[in-house]
């Protein structure tokens, strides 16, 4: 699968079930993180469908082509 980090438009190809944050670091993309067990959510992302989640929580889904995580949103923690 094809991952879209924004707002840098860096691309990375993933697999399914591989997490969120392996495939940031390997693109060379910082996700800051707090607790690594998504209860701070310092880690929150926007996925393509709008969709808010904690990247140190979450693997790249399957049944997609690509995806995209937008990285800018406003952190208020």
């Amino acid at each position: 699968m094809k991952i879209l980090f924004l707002p840098d438009h860096i691309t990375v190809n993933a697999e399914v079930g591989e997490p969120i944050l392996e495939v940031a670091e390997r693109a060379g993309v910082t996700i800051p993180t707090g607790c690594l067990i998504g209860s701070c959510h310092a880690c929150e992302v926007e996925l393509n469908d709008s969709q808010i989640i904690c990247a140190c929580i979450t693997a790249i889904p399957p049944g997609e082509k690509e995806m995209t995580i937008n990285l800018s949103l406003d952190m208020d923690w």
